[in-house]
């Protein structure tokens, strides 16, 4: 019984930091505060604008994930992976939304910057608090 019970405790966590960064990233759409795609990001990160760097695992470019990855580790910028490129070009605003409020034609997204976290939210808590302990 206690083994499952420290999968949930372990699988809890990263759920709750991606919704965290979810909320985050809608927060800072609305501001205009996103960066998204290579050459944004890499611009935003090398004029030490971003907050935060958020990559997606599966990019099957070498040199971009070590790009960003190098800025970021440069210029002190905390960065974190997800899983999925369309539900990332999904929470950076990459998508039409239909009358019911699902998404339709979601383009996929690599690398989004957060230049600007918009309002300070539960979210942003959550997330500042994770990079505090990792």
């Amino acid at each position: 019984m206690s083994d499952a019970g420290d999968e949930i405790q372990v699988d809890a966590p990263a759920a709750e930091v991606e919704d965290a960064l979810q909320q985050v990233l809608k927060n800072a759409l609305v501001r205009d505060g996103l960066a998204r795609g290579l050459r944004e990001c890499a611009k935003a990160l090398d004029k030490r604008q971003a907050h935060l760097c958020v990559l997606v695992e599966t990019c099957t470019e070498a040199e971009y994930i070590k790009l960003i990855e190098a800025l970021c580790a440069e210029h002190k910028i905390n960065l974190i992976k997800v899983g999925d490129g369309k539900i990332l070009g999904t929470w950076a605003g990459l998508c039409k939304i239909d009358k019911e409020g699902n998404p339709r034609k979601v383009v996929g997204c690599s690398c989004v910057v957060v230049k600007d976290y918009g309002v300070e939210s539960e979210g942003l808590n959550v997330l500042l608090e994770y990079f505090k302990n990792r």
